[in-house]
């Protein structure tokens, strides 16, 4: 290249770079600075739970140049934990962090975007929201709320929690006083256990006081950080009311479509982020808090064969009774269903065979 070509194409660089330097902060600046308050149903003692929506608000102001920022609210701080789908409805706050099951006082409906006994684990939930409608039912169920929901975390499949006594039968859980969340706690009632709402924060002292005699909470890493084993000796699994439970973040609908396209897009991305990053730190954080668990002498026992199938069969029997009475559960309940069945076909054939075999090899000290 000669000395006024090399200087041509210099000056058409130097132009081109500067534009750029120009666009970002002019883009920036047309944006407008939007500060909301997010109501949180969990304590900041979990760093994953409540950190999912940290993690979002920090994606977030990162990817607007702060100029789109939201404050982070343990629960009990604005709201209690329970209360931030009505938080949301209502204005008090713009947005929350939630776990939808714990509403359906509100309507049982309210149990798909978390996880309903005997559903999905995580991936398949995440298959069914963003690949078979879950996200569009939803949201149509939603705005009844004044609600538009985005998913933001997932814990992976829980644990069937801490009891004070051993189970051997499904005779043992009669009248056994549980703390469980969403869905589950009626098809326990059919078992005979008198379900408990409690939020996440106020477990331990109510097993400890013998307010309950049990309780389910997430996994081992959360567990344990919550102290549970120092009050209740038997640990089951698994948690077959939630075998990939969803969170979400709640926003009021008018202060959604109020957002700009790009803002919207962008708290998308946010949650999305904090979607996988919460799933992940659960499955990486969660061995080594179990085994420290069972060292420290807590007793890890399965359920029960015969639990497990009597508790199959009255969620079946409950979901019988509840879509004769509540059209917007069959709705949704009849699509999910089908999705349902065809991922643990799909499952079966290759997912299940290559996981079970590790087990077999794990169970034999060859990994």
């Amino acid at each position: 290249m000669n000395r006024r070509k090399f200087v041509r194409a210099a000056g058409t660089g130097a132009a081109v770079a500067a534009a750029s330097t120009v666009a970002a902060p002019a883009i920036a600046q047309s944006l407008p600075e939007i500060k909301w308050r997010l109501a949180s149903s969990f304590p900041k003692s979990l760093d994953t739970i409540f950190g999912a929506g940290e993690t979002m608000a920090k994606v977030l102001a990162e990817a607007t140049d702060n100029k789109f920022q939201i404050r982070v609210f343990a629960a009990g701080e604005i709201v209690p934990g329970l209360q931030v789908a009505d938080a949301v409805q209502n204005g008090t706050v713009e947005c929350g962090h939630t776990a939808a099951y714990y509403y359906v006082g509100k309507d049982p409906t309210f149990a798909f975007d978390t996880a309903v006994p005997f559903g999905l684990n995580a991936r398949q939930q995440d298959a069914w929201m963003l690949h078979g409608g879950g996200r569009e039912l939803m949201n149509e169920f939603f705005k009844e709320y004044s609600i538009h929901a985005v998913p933001c975390g997932n814990t992976g499949a829980q644990m069937g929690g801490w009891f004070r006594k051993e189970i051997k039968t499904v005779e043992d859980l009669k009248g056994v006083k549980m703390r469980i969340g969403g869905f589950a706690g009626q098809v326990m009632t059919k078992l005979g256990v008198v379900p408990q709402q409690i939020a996440g924060g106020d477990i331990y002292p109510a097993l400890e006081k013998g307010t309950i005699d049990a309780a389910e909470w997430v996994g081992p890493y959360d567990d344990q950080k919550l102290g549970f084993n120092k009050v209740a000796p038997y640990y089951y699994y698994p948690g077959w009311w939630e075998g990939g439970p969803q969170l979400s973040a709640f926003v009021n609908i008018n202060k959604w479509n109020e957002l700009p396209k790009f803002y919207q897009a962008a708290f998308e991305n946010a949650c999305a982020k904090a979607h996988t990053w919460s799933v992940a730190k659960y499955d990486a954080q969660n061995p080594k808090a179990l085994r420290e668990l069972v060292a420290s002498g807590t007793k890890l026992m399965p359920f029960p064969a015969a639990v497990m199938e009597a508790s199959f069969n009255a969620a079946n029997e409950l979901y019988a009774e509840t879509m004769a009475k509540n059209p917007k559960f069959k709705k949704v309940y009849d699509q999910w269903k089908a999705f349902r069945g065809e991922q643990v076909l799909w499952f079966r054939v290759v997912e299940n065979t290559f996981d079970n075999f590790m087990a077999r090899a794990s169970a034999q000290n060859k990994l």
